[in-house]
This record gives C-alpha cells, structure tokens and sequence, in this order.
C-alpha cells in the first residue's frame, strides 16, 4: 500500500496582538482662578473630548494613543481643566485591512482607558476637587457610529455631485 502524501501548505499569517508597552505620553491640569475656586459654592458643568490616533511604526509596531480633555465650569468660569494622553505600542500583525481599523479604534483605546481614567482621576484628587470617575465608554459603538456617519457624508457628498 504507497503511502499518500499529503502537501503541507503554508498557513497564512496567523493573527497576532500583543501589548509592548503603555505609557503617560502628555498631561496637564490647570486651575485658572488659583485658590478662588475653593472659596465658592459652584455648580459645576463638565465638558470631555474624547479623540484617539494611531500610527504604524516599524514590524507591525503601532502607537495608539487616547486623548481626554476634561472642562470643569461654574457658569462662566473654569474651575479645572486636566487633559491626558495615554497611548500605547502594539504589535498587530495578520489582520485583514477590514479588521485592522476596528482594532485600532476600538481594542487599542479599550486597554489605555482604564490608564488613563486612573491619571485622571489621581491628578485632580491632587489638586484637592473632588474624584473624577469617568464612566466606561463603549469603542465599539463609538466606533460603529464613525462609520456609520462617515458612510452617510459619502453618501451624501455621492447625491450632491449628481
């Protein structure tokens, strides 16, 4: 009885993600009005802006990196703002192009939050207000959403040139 051979194909790149490093890339807290700020009752109204970005490096290395800025205001006046940028290097490699956006935006910045949220928190107890828990966020949808909105300006920018 011969012996079948079988030929080993070689298997497409399997997928890889790990995390090579996390780190505090900027911060700043400003307290414009100084000790004034303590000396009143306020009620205070918050404004966040919240943006991601990445780049790619070399061999498959990718900085991704979140960005909040956090508006403390009574009325007109700013009581704090605190701003912070937590990015982190990632190996990606053997994504499809389709995947590799979805990674970027939405498991990337899933990992520095919780990073982040903490450095927040921690500088604006520091400066004696009080905590600053940011609630979870869902890249996912925020992620959904962009996509969605950019598929609809394209849409749309599409009607308007017929």
């Amino acid at each position: 009885m011969a012996k079948k051979e079988t030929e080993k194909k070689p298997d497409a790149e399997q997928p890889q993600f790990s995390i090579q490093r996390v780190y505090l890339k900027d911060l700043s807290f400003e307290t414009p009005q100084g000790p004034a700020a303590f000396k009143k009752k306020w009620q205070p109204k918050v404004s966040q802006d919240l943006n991601t970005k990445s780049s790619q490096g070399e061999d498959g290395i990718f900085e991704v990196a979140l960005r909040v800025t956090i508006n403390l205001k009574d009325g007109d006046d700013t009581i704090y703002i605190v701003e912070a940028e937590q990015a982190g290097l990632f190996n990606i490699s053997g994504f499809s192009d389709e995947q590799l956006p979805q990674i970027l935006n939405t498991t990337c910045p899933g990992i520095l939050f919780p990073y982040l949220r903490e450095t927040l928190d921690n500088v604006v107890t520091k400066g004696t207000f009080p905590a600053l828990l940011l609630p979870p966020i869902n890249f996912d949808a925020l992620f959904a959403n962009a996509v969605q909105q950019a598929e609809a300006d394209a849409k749309a920018k599409d009607d308007t040139k017929h």
